[in-house]
């Protein structure tokens, strides 16, 4: 199927690279790391845009917030698209929109030019979102659990990447537009195997007298079956990208004063660890029924760690709160994400997936749009004290109703 063909949802003739399922594995992971690590870039470099900009710490949360409202948006309008046009399609239009979104914010000069190349770049990862989850799913039918590993692997590896190679990027000339350009080179070269590749055919072609039809906005809707672990990955996810939404965008400013320094490669690492140690745990293989109370702990805890670290001025207490929270979060998102992927029936994959992501993208919006007002009221530090308290306690009283739940499955399961 040709790559026109597929955006018409009409069917061709099978033509191109008969890819192997390997390739087609890491194509699919590619992209959707590669607009990831794109989409956070910028995270080490909002202290320079705050300084060259004049912008404030809500500035900073607005251009943050509008990349994952428009993300939201999308997913929300259009997560569906791909049952229809196709992964390949889908991913091909999105790589198009992270090489707008980067044209865009590297030559912002203004708050709303950069909240338009952000929302461009959210509007590109959120296209991806379903397709590649769901292609990944398609590809390994028969490992589920390793499908869902895999796309969390790839999605938390490139947020956990970006601020690492955009700190180290803007070390070239051009601090703010050089990592951009490099990154822009990469997704063109990601344009070539998405146009050479032969595709499958969408799993649900729609009528040929209204196809577009099939890509009308719809009303999210889960199966009775997987209602139950629908909220619960949703409800683990918002809040655990509230935590990572602060470490990606006024976290570097905080990192930077508990640390003393004003290294950016060192900030965008300490930025993206705890996206990275949460990639880190999909390598590992941990089962039974109490691994999301544990993980929830582990993350409240480590969350109120990061607010003590920054009191004590701590830099090893800081380390250790991130990598643990990461790994709390990865184990637990993965396993409530792999329960709701499995009950899911595969024509509604990329739908459903994709209204997972829209609880869990919030998450790192809402909030720290509120961290940003409230810093601006009372000061960073008072607004970081209370934002991770918050945290903390949602987290460990999620991780009490799991136990609980968890406690009675057993009690059942031994009557």
């Amino acid at each position: 199927m040709t790559v026109f063909s597929e955006l018409r949802m009409r069917p061709a003739t099978a033509s191109g690279w008969n890819a192997s399922t390997t390739a087609r594995l890491v194509i699919s992971g590619a992209v959707i790391f590669a607009l990831l690590v794109g989409a956070n870039l910028a995270t080490p470099l909002y202290p320079l845009l705050q300084a060259s900009l004049g912008l404030s710490a809500l500035d900073v949360t607005a251009a943050f917030a509008s990349y994952v409202l428009a993300l939201v948006a999308t997913l929300m309008l259009a997560g569906h698209w791909s049952d229809h046009i196709g992964r390949r399609a889908a991913l091909l239009l999105a790589v198009l929109g992270g090489l707008a979104g980067n044209l865009v914010f590297a030559e912002a000069h203004t708050l709303a030019g950069l909240c338009a190349g952000r929302a461009l770049q959210g509007i590109a990862v959120a296209l991806a979102t379903g397709a590649s989850a769901a292609a990944l799913r398609e590809l390994l039918p028969s490992r589920p659990e390793w499908a869902s590993r895999f796309t969390l692997l790839a999605s938390s590896g490139g947020v956990a990447a970006g601020p690492a190679i955009g700190g180290l990027l803007s070390l070239l000339p051009g601090a703010t537009t050089a990592p951009y350009g490099v990154h822009s080179v990469v997704l063109a070269g990601l344009l070539v195997p998405l146009f050479l590749i032969r595709a499958r055919p969408a799993i649900a072609l729609p009528a040929v007298s209204r196809p577009l039809q099939a890509l009308a906005p719809r009303r999210p809707a889960v199966s009775r079956n997987a209602r139950g672990a629908f909220w619960l990955a949703s409800g683990v996810g918002f809040l655990s990208f509230a935590v990572f939404g602060f470490s990606l965008s006024l976290a570097p400013g905080y990192f930077a004063r508990v640390l003393e320094t004003d290294s950016r490669p060192l900030i965008g690492v300490l930025a993206g660890l705890p996206l990275a140690a949460s990639a880190f745990s999909q390598l590992l293989t941990v089962r039974g029924r109490f691994v999301v109370p544990a993980g929830l702990a582990v993350l409240g805890v480590s969350v109120v760690l990061l607010g003590t670290a920054g009191a004590l001025h701590s830099p090893l207490l800081l380390v250790a709160a991130c990598v643990a929270a990461g790994m709390g979060q990865g184990l637990a998102f993965r396993t409530v994400f792999n329960d709701v992927a499995g009950k899911v029936e595969p024509a509604r994959h990329a739908q459903v997936i994709s209204t997972v992501y829209v609880i869990t993208y919030l998450g790192s919006a809402v909030p720290v749009l509120g961290l940003g007002w409230a810093s601006g009221m009372v000061g960073q530090p008072a607004a970081v004290l209370g934002f991770v308290v918050v945290c903390g306690a949602a987290a460990l009283v999620l991780a009490g109703l799991t136990l609980a739940r968890a406690l009675r499955g057993r009690h059942s399961w031994r009557q």
